[in-house]
């Protein structure tokens, strides 16, 4: 199997045709149309920040690799719009050969606007799919009055995404997540969960059938959100949990916010924590082998006597 290298990195500026056919581009946006020189600039570096920053979690953790088939996880909002902007651009000029397919799970909730997600996959030429799973009557019958719908919805969600995956062959499943939302679950883990954990960049399912990958986990939020804004995707708003009041995922993304602009680069900080684990200096008794210390005392102690009558 050949490596997993999506693209140089450092060639920002190529834009080879992909291996097995050039994917049509995204129609112009009116507001890229609108900006002045300074502003393509901009957009200009935004878009090879991006680029770089997910080539580089990709070659990373060795996301993707020749002949895959990437189910792109596509909600309407912003992280997978871009996700799947970004994943076809590198495709573009990837020195390896994967396919890309968009699935969105339309689960039902009332207003939802079923021809969005359609017109424009069709527009930029992505095969996709619409799967739908009525999971919204589902979690609003058996969510308690006044408790999240999170956990029962993004359980349901995954289930019915992992199904799927295995109906059309896909080796891959590719999430939205980005940086903050790595940072979000681990705070929300360590402050409700008594666990230290958050979302890795790639992870095998728990019944071993799917690879799930996080290609954003190196974006920012802002960054995207920008991305998005300024590509006019045709974002569909969560009116099932992002409508919910005191939701403890917005409570620990508006902590992160606010220590973020009074301590500039602490999110980065703590970004490379998650990728810089020590389990020597925590307490986890299954990571480390604290029992057997007096065991590895002794035997470098005696590495050091041979050592010395050599």
């Amino acid at each position: 199997m050949q490596d997993a290298v999506i693209f140089d990195p450092r060639d920002t500026d190529a834009e080879a045709p992909a291996a097995g056919g050039s994917p049509q581009q995204e129609a112009p946006s009116p507001l890229l149309d609108a900006l002045d020189a300074r502003g393509r600039r901009e957009f200009n570096k935004l878009q090879k920040r991006l680029r770089r920053q997910v080539g580089n979690a990709i070659i990373d953790y060795g996301m993707i690799h020749e002949g895959d088939r990437v189910m792109v996880c596509l909600s309407g909002g912003k992280d997978s719009y871009t996700l799947l902007s970004i994943l076809r651009s590198l495709q573009r000029n990837a020195p390896i050969d994967f396919s890309l397919v968009a699935v969105n799970l339309d689960q039902k909730q009332p207003g939802f606007p079923e021809q969005v997600l359609p017109e424009y996959l069709e527009s930029i030429g992505v095969e996709y799919h619409i799967l739908e799973r009525d999971t919204y009557s589902v979690v609003k019958e058996k969510t308690p009055e006044g408790k999240t719908t999170c956990a029962l919805c993004s359980r349901l969600r995954r289930g019915s995404l992992y199904g799927f995956a295995e109906e059309i062959g896909a080796t891959k499943i590719a999430l939205g997540h980005h940086r903050e939302d790595i940072l979000e679950t681990l705070f929300l883990n360590l402050f409700f969960g008594g666990s230290l954990k958050a979302m890795p960049p790639k992870l095998l399912s728990d019944d071993g059938k799917n690879i799930l990958i996080r290609p954003l986990a190196y974006c920012r939020e802002a960054d995207i959100a920008e991305f998005a804004r300024l590509m006019a995707f045709p974002i569909i708003p969560c009116n099932l949990c992002g409508s919910q009041p005191n939701l403890q995922r917005q409570v620990v993304k508006e902590m992160l916010a606010e220590w973020e602009k009074k301590h500039p680069g602490r999110l980065e900080s703590m970004f490379k924590a998650v990728t810089n684990v020590a389990p020597s200096q925590l307490a986890d008794r299954e990571l480390f082998d604290f029992a057997g210390l007096e065991e590895t005392q002794a035997r470098r102690q005696a590495s050091r006597i041979e050592l010395l009558n050599e």
